[in-house]
């Protein structure tokens, strides 16, 4: 019995793959599914480093947002595709890719990257203001463990009752903080930094002259037509999904879960959908650099709720400048 036991070990041991060898990209594009596998990270990139880049906590019991249902007009039609950059051409933020670095803020990352873009939505492009992931990551006391992940519901309502203050890309000096976390190709340990209720020197404005706010945050239902006319309307909402160790090294098409073990939820900005060789998606901006993926945006399934995709859809209403 105990030889017996032995030998299904050893199997086991043996049919387990490095997420990020040949061998497993290799298994995955052998299956001929909807995307497309290839190396996004290092091989023998540590497992720790990859599970700790999808940071949204699970706390079923805490604080969620209201949820809105939208009052879609009878008349309406949803197209068959979209894209918020080409919906609004004007307003930058939309257009970029974030970084992360070793940390587990997927969850204010993409928060204020939503923010930004409604912003500039809602004030038709006058309002190019590029909200601080790092202000929200430190000093949101509610949103969970900042660098050990954290909550979408509570991070939308301190935009609506703190409000964030603007910031820049790592190494810039750019808004009133910008982010100090190194970009990912560090794969150092890195804390949550430390909450700074001041401006980094040569920004000139005073931090609670920085401060912009939300009018409201909610929560939408689960549903892809409420998403979608969420999108048309008031611009790029939030999602969270649970990935799986093939999502590591997507590259293109659409993807849905065809291999590996779970490792986290992670969040991220929905911009758009569509349809490729007659898979429905959804397309997605992702933190992990422009260099991860498809240039840093990825397409998931459409629909069928692929990783939970469309389970947890958050989105704001941009308070206006007086």
């Amino acid at each position: 019995m105990k030889g017996y036991l032995c030998l299904l070990l050893v199997s086991a041991v043996a049919a387990y793959l490095d997420p990020l060898s040949d061998e497993f990209l290799d298994r995955i594009n052998s299956r001929e599914t909807t995307w497309k596998a290839g190396r996004n990270f290092p091989e023998g990139t540590a497992m720790d480093t990859l599970r700790r880049l999808v940071g949204v906590l699970s706390d079923p019991e805490g604080f969620q947002l209201p949820l809105r249902e939208s009052k879609i007009p009878e008349a309406f039609e949803i197209p068959f595709s979209f894209d918020a950059r080409e919906q609004w051409p004007d307003c930058p933020s939309i257009f970029e890719i974030r970084d992360q670095g070793n940390c587990g803020s997927c969850w204010a990352v993409a928060a204020v990257s939503v923010m930004s873009d409604r912003a500039c939505i809602h004030s038709q492009g006058q309002e190019n203001f590029r909200y601080s992931d790092e202000n929200l990551l430190a000093c949101c006391n509610t949103c969970g463990l900042g660098c050990n992940g954290g909550l979408l519901s509570p991070a939308f309502n301190y935009w609506v009752n703190h409000g964030i203050v603007s910031g820049g890309t790592y190494g810039s000096n750019e808004g009133c903080q910008s982010y100090s976390i190194p970009p990912s190709g560090y794969y150092k340990y890195t804390p949550t930094p430390d909450c700074q209720l001041q401006c980094h020197p040569d920004h000139g404005v005073n931090y609670e002259d920085d401060l912009r706010f939300g009018l409201t945050a909610y929560r939408l239902y689960p549903n892809v037509t409420e998403i979608q006319y969420e999108v048309m309307i008031n611009g790029p909402v939030e999602v969270s999904f649970h990935v799986f160790e093939d999502f590591y090294s997507y590259t293109s098409g659409v993807y849905q879960h065809v291999e590996g073990s779970f490792t986290g939820e992670h969040a991220v900005r929905l911009i758009g959908w569509g349809e490729e060789a007659g898979t429905p998606y959804w397309l997605i901006a992702n933190s992990w650099n422009a260099t991860w993926g498809d240039n840093g945006y990825f397409k998931i399934l459409r629909g069928v709720n692929e990783c939970l995709i469309e389970i947890n859809p958050h989105g704001g209403i941009p308070k206006p400048l007086a």
